[in-house]
């Protein structure tokens, strides 16, 4: 018998996108060891609404993932002050409570394995709202 595969609709929604400031809608926020067990890392998986800039509707469902490393917590605290949040030390914040909010991202275009894959790379900042969505 040969292999057969069966796609679902997010298998369609993940692609590449130009190098832009979205506006994403944070879909999940996980955590899992990262591949060496040596520290954690904290996924979070997004949907992109429209171009953070000019309203683009032109990768609109495409979903963008990243993640937030435990051995460089500091990328965190440009998330949360996204949502209003002032991180603290010593204070614990639950990333999953951003789930269901926006902010703006930055995606970058990067090479990993011989692909070219969207790359979040830690740049984040409150939405504008002035800034809506433009059908393409």
């Amino acid at each position: 018998m040969s292999p057969i595969i069966e796609f679902d609709d997010a298998d369609f929604m993940r692609k590449v996108v130009e190098p832009a400031w979205y506006r994403v809608r944070v879909e999940d926020v996980t955590e899992a060891l990262s591949k060496d067990g040596g520290s954690t890392n904290y996924n979070i998986e997004s949907t992109i609404r429209f171009n953070g800039d000019n309203g683009s509707t032109k990768y609109q469902g495409v979903i963008i993932t990243w993640n937030i490393n435990s051995k460089f917590k500091s990328a965190a605290i440009g998330f949360l002050g996204c949502f209003g949040i002032t991180a603290e030390p010593r204070k614990r914040y639950e990333l999953a409570n951003a789930t269901g909010k926006e902010l703006d991202v930055f995606v970058e275009n990067d090479t990993w394995q011989g692909r070219v894959v969207n790359r979040v790379n830690h740049k984040y900042r409150n939405p504008h709202p002035d800034v809506v969505a433009v059908s393409d």
